[in-house]
């Protein structure tokens, strides 16, 4: 599994894989959480040459968690993204 996250003002969109299937993108607004059926294969995700590009993360629950703290990192999700 594996999440490309970007976040801008009002909104975070999210790119997903499932055991190497693309699940397609979601998006929310910048205060909700994302769920599986959030995501369809066919919405598109926004570059990650973009400025509102975060980085990815290894399960639908560490984005969420980055979601839950209003995008600040902990030390654990720190060194696995950085």
């Amino acid at each position: 599994m594996g999440f490309a996250l970007w976040v801008d003002l009002e909104t975070a969109w999210a790119q997903g894989t499932h055991e190497y299937k693309p699940m397609g993108a979601a998006v929310v607004a910048r205060t909700d959480l994302f769920r599986p059926r959030d995501f369809s294969p066919w919405r598109k995700s926004p570059s990650r040459r973009s400025n509102s590009y975060i980085g990815l993360f290894g399960s639908l629950e560490d984005l969420n968690k980055f979601m839950r703290n209003g995008g600040r990192r902990d030390k654990r999700t720190r060194s696995l993204l950085d």
